[in-house]
């Protein structure tokens, strides 16, 4: 796979988000409770604990993790490295910190991708923090790639963090698509943390680019889900342009409450155009039962589940 800008690494790891997330991540209580014994009372259960420093890794381990981390960046065959991300894997977390020295080091953009690949693969909902750490790290890869990972866990432990990394783009902000990159990825950031004040510059980002970016927002809005959300995103249900429903719905998939969403996305599901009825249709799932887009559905189809859930609401 050839990467040719830092906007590819950031898309690369967008298309990583959804399925690395949902494997790692939807419910961090559940992964605490998996590793430790029942406990009686549910009240008494432990917090799930975000880590504050990386795992330390021992002189042997130190030894391997850098020589597996050679082979995979210079990856002269398959088999190097296959073998040198096999290592890494095994290595875990340990691994974090020189991964982040390789991505910000790395010239070659087929091997920082390797790398980020990785390193998303060995991180997970406890390393939001210590991402946070790296929101203005002095390497563009590295911030990007921070940015992108955290927003892909709501936790508001970032917010003070992402407030900083999403203000430093705004005064940054500009024609260049590394910029508007960042900017992009601060936006996330700032909204899984649990603020609003990006959610329209998600939406704009939704109305355009969301084939490349909706798995992403959809991650990091989660947390916002609320009418606070479903208010600022609803607007767009107002405009006769169909490109702005249709992201307005995508985002209430995110983002809407019950309450107020479902009677906001019900006229949607008569409309006379089948993109906008299999966008309330796909934010109907997300807002009533917590489901994943359809990504293909036919207008027989359309129409036969827009009557189901009419009957429902």
């Amino acid at each position: 796979m050839k990467l040719t800008t830092p906007l590819s690494l950031a898309c690369l790891l967008s298309g990583l988000a959804a399925p690395l997330a949902a494997a790692s991540s939807d419910a961090p209580t559940n992964a605490v409770i998996a590793i430790q014994d029942p406990v009686d009372d549910p009240e008494e259960k432990p917090e799930p604990k975000h880590l504050t420093e990386w795992p330390e890794a021992n002189k042997d381990l130190a030894k391997q993790i850098s020589s597996d981390l050679a082979r995979l960046r210079k990856a002269q065959t398959e088999g190097m490295e296959q073998g040198g991300r096999d290592g890494l894997l095994a290595a875990g977390d340990a691994a974090g910190p020189e991964l982040l020295k390789a991505l910000a080091k790395e010239r070659d953009d087929a091997a920082r991708a390797r790398v980020a690949e990785v390193l998303t693969a060995v991180t997970d909902w406890r390393h939001t923090r210590l991402f946070a750490a790296e929101f203005d790290n002095k390497s563009e890869h590295v911030r990007l790639f921070a940015l992108q990972r955290a927003a892909a866990f709501p936790d508001k432990g970032i917010r003070a963090a992402a407030e900083e990394a999403f203000a430093q783009a705004e005064k940054r902000a500009g024609t260049k698509k590394e910029i508007k990159d960042e900017l992009y990825c601060a936006s996330l950031a700032l909204a899984s943390s649990g603020s609003l004040d990006s959610l329209e510059a998600l939406q704009a980002r939704a109305l355009e680019e969301w084939g490349s970016s909706g798995h992403a927002i959809r991650a990091a809005i989660e947390g916002l889900r609320g009418p606070e959300a479903t208010a600022i995103v609803a607007k767009g249900l107002k405009s006769d342009d169909r490109k702005t429903k249709v992201a307005a719905l995508r985002m209430l998939a995110g983002c809407g409450d019950q309450e107020s969403a479902k009677a906001l996305v019900a006229p949607s599901l008569d409309d006379t155009d089948n993109s906008i009825r299999v966008a309330a249709i796909n934010a109907l799932r997300g807002i009533v039962d917590g489901d994943p887009p359809m990504d293909r559905m036919s207008v027989f189809e359309a129409f036969e589940l827009a009557s189901k859930w009419k009957s429902r609401l």
